[in-house]
């Protein structure tokens, strides 16, 4: 069953990183910058090689010009993801 993750992505960082606070909020950070897509592609990218999918399986539901994004794993289901998370908790 897919699963979906509400996040913020922030162009224009120095790396690329995941950020979970302690409130739960997810904000990553993204070298790319917000034009022509690029930072849209870095975050499916490094969605990809956080949660070892393919980038195929990874679909930006909303938020393609704005920083609040919905994404959605096709092929993981929520546990996993919550523990792949967990790993990057402050």
């Amino acid at each position: 069953m897919p699963t979906a993750l509400h996040l913020k992505a922030k162009p224009n960082s120095k790396v690329n990183q995941l950020v979970l606070a302690a409130d739960g909020s997810l904000t990553i950070r993204l070298k790319a910058p917000a034009q022509d897509g690029k930072a849209n592609a870095c975050l499916l990218a490094y969605l990809a090689e956080l949660f070892g999918v393919s980038k195929s399986s990874i679909t930006l539901v909303t938020g393609h010009a704005t920083p609040f994004k919905k994404v959605v794993f096709e092929t993981l289901d929520e546990a996993i993801v919550q523990q792949v998370l967990a790993q990057h908790q402050p």
